[in-house]
């Protein structure tokens, strides 16, 4: 594979130096993590190559500039780059190839394969940015999606096109959670961005979560925590534009972005090391217009075309709920799914807490009577949450609150209905009849 990216390199380079020889520079200096070219006359996004001595080449891709002085941020290590060192412009926007050869593959960022085999045959070539819907064009999210898993379809259930964060800490289930909504969830494929995980939880999650069955209709783009922050940025917009691209094909899509709180961080890392000042939690203001801008490229497309339905996974550091990216998430997403600590040390999987949790296009697609049951269902379980403490101390008396009492008496039915073994798919039909049966 690395061999048929060095030949697409070299036609690329080849028809640079013909078509476009005043588009090139020489680099001027290092500053961390960013090379500094001047003569160079490209715009933000382009890509370009940075060509030494020994035939080195190093793909870059520009980030930002002050004055005649270009910021270009390179995709590998930058070993063996000098000053002198000829930079090109190959492409004045960065773009990817889609096509259905893309179903069943593991790619990088740049669409390199990273299974083992040949490059996917695509014919289409499209810009990252993606094409902006008109929100009045959108159609209606009016239809109920099938995940699979009950406590979602019981008490969140999820609309076609919804965008939905799932926030939790560090290790409280969230890697098999996903594996469950990419085997289960009832749609036409699956588009999985793993944004800088550990590279050993990438092949983890591909063998173990999502297994042969889910990666047969996915497509999974990988940028682990190794590669350099354009890149996980690069696997985030990329992720997002395959999804599009099979939306407008009339699919129904599910995106999973794992995790929004590591673009974020990649996109920090740009921004510091281009000169922005450091806001909230040292996060530059270009993260918090980045973020909205992704998560809108998801939903429902045009009215008669398919719908992108996303999950979002944000990672709470150490627990903390205040954190800004849990907050831009809540404040842009339709609804979130909190995973709980407390329920993870309790076995008790998946770790969704109904409290903190919500769907906030449920009431649109739910009858009267369902959404009643949803509604009782969590509030026998937020009853019960409130008052754990003093059930627990003994100081509660029976009798004294009969809603509580009802809590009480529901509490393990409740438990046994929302647990759910990872192997196991549960329809939402069938959540609804046993829902029926616990909950009156």
């Amino acid at each position: 594979m690395e061999n048929e990216r060095e030949l697409e390199l070299e036609r690329l380079i080849r028809r640079a130096r013909v078509e476009a020889p005043v588009r090139s520079g020489r680099v001027h200096r290092m500053v961390g993590l960013t090379l500094e070219a001047k003569g160079i006359q490209a715009p933000l996004g382009a890509h370009c190559v940075v060509e030494a001595a020994q035939n080195i080449r190093v793909e870059a891709e520009v980030v930002g500039f002050n004055d005649q002085t270009t910021f270009l941020m390179p995709f590998t290590l930058a070993t063996g780059i000098g000053p002198g060192a000829v930079v090109r412009v190959i492409s004045l926007a960065p773009k990817a190839r889609l096509g259905d050869a893309l179903l069943g593959r593991v790619i990088d960022a740049r669409g390199v394969p990273l299974d083992g085999r040949p490059m996917p045959d695509c014919d289409d070539e499209l810009n990252l940015a993606g094409l902006e819907l008109n929100p009045l064009e959108r159609g209606p999210i009016d239809q109920i999606l099938d995940v699979g898993v009950k406590s979602i379809n019981a008490g969140l259930t999820m609309g076609r096109g919804q965008r939905m964060g799932l926030i939790a800490g560090s290790g409280v289930g969230k890697s098999v959670l996903l594996g469950m909504l990419t085997r289960y969830t009832k749609v036409d494929c699956v588009v999985i961005g793993l944004i800088g995980e550990r590279g050993r939880e990438v092949n983890e999650f591909i063998k173990e979560s999502l297994g042969v069955e889910g990666l047969a209709r996915s497509v999974v783009i990988a940028a682990p925590a190794n590669v350099p922050p354009v890149l996980r940025l690069r696997a985030a917009q990329l992720s997002h534009l395959i999804a599009e691209y099979f939306r407008d094909k009339g699919k129904s899509v599910l995106l999973i972005i794992d995790s929004l709180t590591r673009v974020a961080h990649a996109q920090r890392e740009i921004g510091l090391a281009v000169g922005e000042p450091p806001t909230s939690k040292g996060y530059p203001p270009s993260v918090f217009a980045l973020l909205p801008n992704l998560i809108e490229r998801a939903g429902v497309g045009r009215l008669g075309h398919g719908a992108v339905t996303a999950i979002y996974t944000v990672l709470m550091e150490n627990d903390d709920a205040s954190d800004p990216v849990v907050d831009i998430a809540r404040a842009s997403l339709d609804g979130q799914v909190m995973l709980s600590r407390a329920l993870a040390d309790a076995a008790h999987y998946p770790a969704i807490d109904l409290n903190g949790s919500i769907s906030r296009v449920m009431q649109a697609l739910l009858t009267p009577e369902r959404l009643r049951l949803a509604n009782r269902l969590r509030r026998m379980w937020s009853v019960f949450e409130q008052n754990r403490d003093l059930i627990q101390a003994g100081a509660y008396q029976v009798g004294s609150n009969p809603e509580l009492d009802e809590a009480i008496k529901m509490r393990t039915p409740i438990e046994q209905f929302l647990r759910q073994d990872m192997h196991t798919a549960v329809s939402y039909e069938q959540c609804v009849t046993e829902l029926m049966s616990i909950v009156q």
